[in-house]
């Protein structure tokens, strides 16, 4: 990775304002609880945390006809809390074309994405670091899913 992404990658570890105040996705419990339940997984800040959001539309624009189309787009929050939503760091993972919606088998379309983010928890891929010169195994774990009601009831089955 580059060596501007790098150096924000561990921003949240090691420039972060630790005043208590809620500033950042690294000031929450859940960051909190989760590092605690795994500290290993925690001593490295290159680590990616990510956030899933889905939502279907309707490309046409017409109500009349009922094909929807249903993006799934991850997030990295280890970075900055105004880098975190930039487009050019969102990462549209699955596209879903359906003539319906996909209700309960959206888990068939998710079922490749799940098995390359196990494998990223797992396993982790060598990753090299510019800023540090060196290569690392780089580990991803999926934290936060946002959605409305509808895509939530789907993707939780």
């Amino acid at each position: 990775m580059c060596l501007k992404t790098a150096d924000s990658l561990r921003w949240h570890d090691e420039e972060r304002s630790k005043d208590g105040k809620l500033r950042h996705l690294a000031d929450g419990q859940a960051w909190k609880h989760f590092d605690s339940l795994y500290p290993d997984f925690a001593l490295d800040s290159r680590n990616l945390r990510l956030g899933l959001s889905t939502n279907g539309f309707n490309p046409f624009r017409s109500m009349s006809i009922s094909y929807s189309t249903w993006p799934v787009m991850m997030k990295v929050y280890n970075f900055l809390p105004w880098m975190c939503m930039k487009p050019e760091y969102s990462m549209l993972s699955l596209l879903i074309p359906e003539p319906r919606l996909p209700g309960n088998d959206i888990d068939i379309y998710l079922q490749l994405f799940i098995d390359k983010l196990n494998f990223l928890w797992q396993t982790g891929v060598e990753t090299y670091d510019a800023s540090r010169n060196q290569t690392f195994q780089m580990r991803a774990i999926l934290l936060w899913t946002i959605s409305d009601f509808l895509a939530y009831a789907m993707l939780s089955g």
